[in-house]
């Protein structure tokens, strides 16, 4: 993500737009600003600003001139903060996007510990913390690097289709067998802290 892209999509109702897109698939403005308590037209501008960003484009083939649909680029966006914490031009975007990307990510485990989940649901679903590793930078990075490609050898097998692929699936394990599939999210932090005497 460049300076630019940036300073696209750091806005908080930006953010939310681009959240419930790429969650729960395309939407109106209408339709968004209902869910967002925000006004049709205000939303508009803002979907009109993601677009222009390449973050969103409109679903072609749906809805009218006067109601378009509007769908998340599946794309990634990597963000590199290096490259912005010493720009005075970036750093106030910067500061903003990362903290309503944090937001977004408490958000999100709040309300699995509030919804009501069958006992199945609830009990594949993990909260964990390790507190006792002692990790040197490149340790630390392989460590996140590793946890990626776990994640991605999971999702290339729900892309290939429901119960193909899928870790775990053997011949007697079929589609049918298995638990209703629901979408997941992955939530991963890993930071170094500062100790005792640091702080």
């Amino acid at each position: 993500m460049d300076a630019r892209s940036l300073r696209g999509v750091a806005h908080p109702l930006r953010m939310r737009i681009l959240e419930l897109l790429r969650l729960d698939g395309p939407d109106t403005a209408t339709g968004l600003g209902r869910r967002l308590g925000e006004n049709t037209g205000t939303v508009s501008w803002h979907l009109r600003h993601l677009a222009e960003h390449g973050f969103i484009e409109e679903e072609t083939g749906r809805g009218t001139k006067r109601e378009r649909w509007w769908r998340a680029v599946r794309v990634a966006h990597r963000l590199d903060t290096t490259e912005f914490r010493d720009d005075p031009d970036t750093r106030g975007a910067l500061t903003l996007y990362v903290h309503e990307i944090v937001q977004q990510h408490f958000n999100r485990v709040v309300s699995y510990l509030t919804e009501d989940w069958a006992p199945e649901w609830r009990d594949a679903g993990t909260l964990s913390q390790w507190h006792d590793l002692r990790l040197t930078p490149g340790q630390l990075a392989a460590l996140n690097a590793e946890l990626e490609q776990v994640v991605a050898r999971h999702r290339a097998a729900a892309h290939s289709g429901p119960g193909e692929g899928a870790p775990g699936n053997t011949p007697e394990s079929t589609p049918e067998s298995t638990p209703e599939e629901r979408p997941v999210v992955v939530q991963l932090q890993s930071f170094p802290r500062k100790e005792r005497h640091e702080r």
